[in-house]
């Protein structure tokens, strides 16, 4: 298991893509077989389940067959659903649709909401344009709105829809408002430890196959569960910034395209493995 995936990360990304069909409800010994495929041990997946579970983010609920077992909450059904409007993006992201500021103030007695609503914020892809003034593309007000009150932060936050009209060219603006070398780097260890896999697979839909169905399946879910648990933080660093205003060689184009060839030909022959796991 490659060091950035955590057993919690991964069985997040396990039930965002193979959790919400049927009841959703997955039996912690099933957990334990499908995590194994990815190289997670019996034990981390018990721990990562209670610390979920204690999270608010896994609900007891029975399986399909009545056994015991652990569906998503729907707070944690939320944040999957506000994630895919970013993992799996329906169109690219435009200048003229112009931002979502969110200005807060908060008192100093309850400082330590100041710190969460900055994680928060920085956690959701916001920049910062100004001392408690936080900048994002505006297709993100649903989700920000969604996590601000759930929070119950929304009491210290204002929110604005508008354009910027200077005075610093806008591409000037976002170089500040955010790190972009910080995400490039980001996108760039993405294609490094992906693109290879993606091109092994179309290498290998060019020419006939010997292997097993059984054991393509178990290598399509592996490949795209690790990939998907790389690429769903990616868009919270780099939030959809329009490409006009970003450096020409900028490699987030580049890295969503891989993410997107490799969700097109292994997540439905992954859910092969799923399925096949869950009934045994």
């Amino acid at each position: 298991m490659a060091e950035q995936h955590t057993p919690r990360s991964l069985i997040v990304s396990l039930y965002g893509a193979y959790g919400r069909e049927t009841t959703g409800s997955l039996a912690v010994a099933e957990l334990i077989r499908l995590l194994a495929a990815v190289g997670v041990d019996a034990p981390s997946v018990r721990s990562s389940v209670s610390r979920l579970k204690r999270r608010g983010l896994l609900v007891p609920e029975r399986t399909a067959s009545g056994a015991a077992g652990y569906a998503l909450s729907a707070d944690a059904r939320q944040l999957l659903d506000d994630g895919d409007r970013r993992i799996y993006p329906h169109s690219p992201p435009r200048a003229r649709d112009g931002w979502v500021l969110a200005v807060f103030s908060v008192p100093e007695s309850e400082r330590n909401k100041r710190h969460v609503l900055r994680s928060r914020l920085a956690g959701l892809g916001f920049g910062t344009a100004a001392p408690g003034v936080w900048i994002a593309p505006a297709r993100l007000y649903d989700e920000t709105r969604h996590t601000l009150e759930r929070l119950q932060l929304a009491p210290y936050v204002d929110l604005f829809q508008g354009e910027h009209l200077g005075f610093a060219p806008t591409a000037d603006a976002v170089a500040r408002w955010w790190d972009l070398p910080a995400i490039a780097k980001q996108h760039d260890e993405f294609l490094g430890l992906h693109e290879p896999a993606l091109r092994a697979w179309e290498a290998r839909a060019r020419t006939p196959s010997e292997t097993a169905p059984e054991v393509e399946a178990e290598e399509a879910y592996r490949d795209y569960l690790l990939a998907l648990d790389s690429w769903r933080r990616l868009p919270y660093a780099d939030p959809g910034l329009p490409s006009a205003l970003l450096p020409p060689d900028w490699p987030g184009e580049r890295s969503a395209e891989v993410f997107r060839r490799l969700h097109a030909r292994l997540r439905d022959a992954g859910a092969a493995f799923v399925r096949g796991r869950a009934e045994g």
